[in-house]
Order: C-alpha cells, then structure tokens, then sequence
C-alpha cells in the first residue's frame, strides 16, 4: 500500500495564500522617463496606467501552475512511500551443543539394538543423535567430538543436514582413545560464549571415565552453571566395567544437577532413544519472530513532476510570447 511518512507536512500547503495574504506587496522605485505623451503611449498599447505602481498580474495558467507544482512539492516533502507485504523471520532461541564421547571404547560391540542383537556402541548413538537433530528444525545446533581432547566438528547452525552428515561420519577414536569430559565442558562454555539466545543448552553423551580432561569436570560443571549453560548428561555402556572404560555415573549426575539439567543412563537403543525423546520435551522449540515491511521511498517522482509542471509552463509561455511578437512585427 500507500502511505505518507511525514503526513503532517500536507498542512504546509495553504502557506503561499497565508503568505500573500499577511505580508504586503513589496513596492520599488525605478528610474524613469518622463514623456509628455505618455497618456497617447498608454492608450495606444491598450493598458491603463495607476498611480506611482505598476504591479504584474498573474494569469490564471501560471497560478494553475504554480500551485500544481507547491502542492508536488509538498507531497515530495510528505515522503510518499510503498509498502511491501510484510516479510516474516523466524529466529531461534534456544542454541543446543552435542558432545559425543567418541573415545576407542565407543567401538564395543555390546550395544543392544532393537531387536536384542549387539551392535557397536557408535553406531546406535549416531542413528538417535541424528533423529534427534531432524526434529530440532527451529534451533541452532553445534557438534563436538571429545576423546583425547575436544574438537569442534560444527559451530551453531541452522544447517541441519550438515551436522546429520558429521554425526554419521564419526569415528572410533578419531579424536584419541582416551576421554576428556571436563576439557569438553570447556570448550562447549567457550563456544556458548559467542552465542547471544538466551537459552543454551548442551548434552553430553559418554560411555567412560574422564581420565585425560585438565579441567576437572565438576569444576567445569560450575563455570557453565554461572555462564547459564544447561547441561544434560547421557551414559551409555556397561555399570559393571573397570577402568577407562567404567562409566562415572556420580560426575554424571552432578554435572547435571549443579548446571541445573537431567541423568540418564541408556541401557540398549530403546533406552536411549526413549532418552532423547524425553530431551525433547524438555527443549521444546521456542522461536522468536520478527516482522517487517520493506518501504520503497516514492519522493522524487512529484518532486520530478514539479520541475516538469513549471519548466513545461515557462517553456509554452516563451513560445506563446515570441509567436505574439512575431505576429505583430
């Protein structure tokens, strides 16, 4: 649609009438030529002379002009705009971070599937872990990968599929044979560091003891407490093991309740999808929309009506007036 940004600026346009009507005429004196026929001359060219003034009338196409080309210029001033339909972004909320431990022991073949058949513990954790981020369509989300150290694999996006194909790309190992959850808190709270959501939230999943972090994980548990960073810890794995490769379900559990977030523990794939369900609910999606209409600015084609008004007015004048000439040499 159409609209005026500045409509109170349309009261301007009976100014030039308030104007002729408060202030006088200017009047100018001018040397001249006293004739002693004067009245003979005056009578001759058909005008009839007043005392001491001589005041040059309008005509009324000049006024019809002139006043066309006020009221443009006012529009002009008014700022005519178009107004586009409104167009709709849709901001996530809510920044979510997949740690996943990816340690040598995440290579173990005791991992029970659906049907009670054992499978490598990385290959169940993939297939929940990319389901979970297919229904995450309104939230930003980011990978990391933890063995010997952390490693970013994606930063927060909205690319989905991007991060679907890092999950199924992962390795046993490749990020060391040894686990660092309290490094990888680390540099999850960094990461978070440069998000602006106002919700963050971070599961970590692990089937191991921490045995190569520098930072200890409950340390790192209450730096992402005070940064506002929730995080949900996941264990898999067997309870009954020793080791590197015994699951630390206290650290689990504390990192989860001090930061304010959830344990669980996934016992076969049913489990940990159940998991992930859950995790679900517990972050819905919670978007932000903004709206705006872009504005096309519309000023210069009055403004460019104007000259055209007064230049075509002067330009038929001076033609009407040397044809006139012409006619009576």
């Amino acid at each position: 649609m159409y609209q005026l940004d500045l409509p109170w600026l349309l009261l301007t346009l009976p100014a030039p009438l308030l104007v002729w009507w408060l202030l006088p005429a200017h009047r100018a004196t001018s040397a001249s030529i006293r004739l002693p026929f004067f009245s003979q001359v005056a009578e001759a060219a058909g005008v009839r002379p007043t005392d001491r003034s001589v005041i040059a009338r309008r005509t009324w196409p000049q006024l019809f002009c002139e006043g066309l080309a006020w009221c443009l210029v006012v529009l002009a001033l008014a700022h005519p705009q178009f107004v586009e339909p409104p167009i709709e972004k849709v901001e996530p909320q809510r920044d979510i971070l997949l740690a996943l431990d990816l340690s040598q022991s995440m290579d173990t073949i005791d991992f029970p599937d659906a049907d009670g058949k054992p499978l490598a513990r990385v290959e169940a954790v993939k297939h929940v872990v990319a389901d979970f981020v297919g229904r995450r369509p309104g939230d930003r989300i980011g990978l990391v990968a933890f063995g010997d150290a952390p490693y970013p694999l994606a930063p927060f996006t909205m690319d989905h599929a991007l991060v679907q194909t890092m999950i199924a790309d992962a390795v046993p190992g490749m990020a060391g044979p040894r686990t660092s959850l309290g490094d990888a808190l680390g540099l999850a709270i960094r990461m978070f560091e440069k998000t602006t959501v106002p919700e963050k939230v971070l599961i970590v999943l692990t089937d191991g003891n921490d045995t190569a972090s520098r930072m200890p994980p409950l340390k790192a548990a209450e730096i992402a407490k005070s940064k506002g960073v929730i995080v949900h810890t996941v264990g898999i794995g067997g309870p009954a093991a020793t080791g590197e490769d015994k699951l630390d379900t206290a650290t689990l559990q504390k990192i989860a309740a001090r930061t304010g977030g959830r344990y669980f523990f996934g016992g076969d794939q049913a489990q940990l999808a159940a998991i992930y369900d859950a995790l679900d609910q517990i972050t819905p999606e919670d978007q932000k929309n903004r709206s705006w209409r872009p504005r096309a600015e519309l000023f210069q084609w009055p403004l460019l009506a104007a000259v055209l008004v007064l230049s075509g007015y002067h330009v038929l004048a001076g033609a009407v007036g040397v044809i006139r000439r012409r006619a009576a040499a």
